[in-house]
């Protein structure tokens, strides 16, 4: 009786952790990658994290489009990210002035690495 309490203890503990996957090694990643690896730096990075799991001031990207949803319960899509990224959502602030089309897209690839 002792081992099964036991056993569903492990097995509880052991379903409830969640590892996600590592993010693409930023040696392997493309100049389009790349880019947007440093356009993540200097817009994002102050309130995501990209490559590791916990919240800063807003949820961590890392596994995002690996998952069906975003934090915010609506689809891991491009469409959906890139609406957010541009016209903000909740307590994220609009990037649609600060961000060209090109470093969007880069950034878009970039996430996708994730």
């Amino acid at each position: 009786m002792m081992r099964v309490g036991v056993l569903l203890v492990v097995v509880s503990v052991l379903g409830g952790c969640k590892s996600v996957a590592p993010a693409k090694p930023l040696s392997e990643l493309n100049a389009q990658q790349l880019h947007g690896h440093a356009v993540f730096q200097a817009k994002c990075g102050m309130c995501h994290y990209d490559r590791e799991t916990g919240s800063l001031h807003g949820p961590a990207l890392l596994g995002m489009y690996r998952k069906t949803e975003l934090p915010s319960g609506a689809a891991a899509t491009d469409e959906r990210v890139s609406a957010t990224i541009l016209h903000g959502r909740g307590m994220m602030p609009a990037m649609g002035n600060a961000m060209d089309p090109q470093d969007l897209d880069d950034l878009m690839a970039y996430l996708h690495t994730l």
